[in-house]
């Protein structure tokens, strides 16, 4: 069963969550470096934990990382740190708290360099997930082949996010995302 059609099956509480990210994020083109960011930290803090928990501490990653602003979080220092640490609205998770930092820094990097995150994921593509996540594990922190995977799928950089048959995949496909853009 799809992510598509396990929504479906969900009970009314836990659809709702599921239903808007599938329908209005999920294999959706990000132009934003901010966004593109703040999806990244998301997947590293899914690793090992269910999707809901994460939609469901959104709002608190949020605040935690400023908005996911790139060059507040790459600015942090240890009592950002110990603040991440001690806040309970994010995952409280030493190696994933450090990867949004340091990968904020590497962020920025790329930016100087290439203008923007969204120009480096471009320049690079297209490639097999097997080389994203060869880029990636050389590039970032906390970034193995599922968390480059979902990331690369939600942002459009690679198909898969939705099924064919799902009503979203034809929206997904006007939205323009990159993989499309090379078959």
């Amino acid at each position: 069963m799809s992510y598509c059609s396990a929504i479906e099956h969900m009970a009314d509480d836990r659809k709702a969550l599921h239903k808007n990210y599938h329908d209005n994020h999920y294999g959706f083109p990000i132009h934003d470096d901010n966004e593109l960011f703040g999806r990244l930290i998301m997947e590293i803090n899914q690793a090992g934990l269910s999707w809901e928990t994460i939609l469901k501490k959104e709002a608190g990653f949020r605040k935690a990382y400023h908005n996911f602003d790139i060059k507040k979080v790459a600015a942090y220092k240890e009592k950002d740190f110990e603040r991440l640490m001690a806040d309970a609205n994010i995952i409280r998770n030493r190696l994933k708290i450090n990867a949004a930092i340091e990968n904020a820094k590497t962020i920025v990097q790329l930016q100087k360099e290439f203008g923007s995150f969204e120009k480096w994921l471009e320049s690079h593509h297209p490639k097999t997930k097997e080389e994203w996540v060869k880029l990636f594990k050389k590039t970032f922190r906390f970034t193995g082949g599922e968390i480059v995977n979902e990331f690369l799928m939600s942002i459009g950089m690679l198909p898969g996010a939705h099924v064919e048959s799902c009503a979203i995949y034809k929206k997904t496909l006007k939205a323009k995302p990159l993989w499309k853009a090379v078959r």
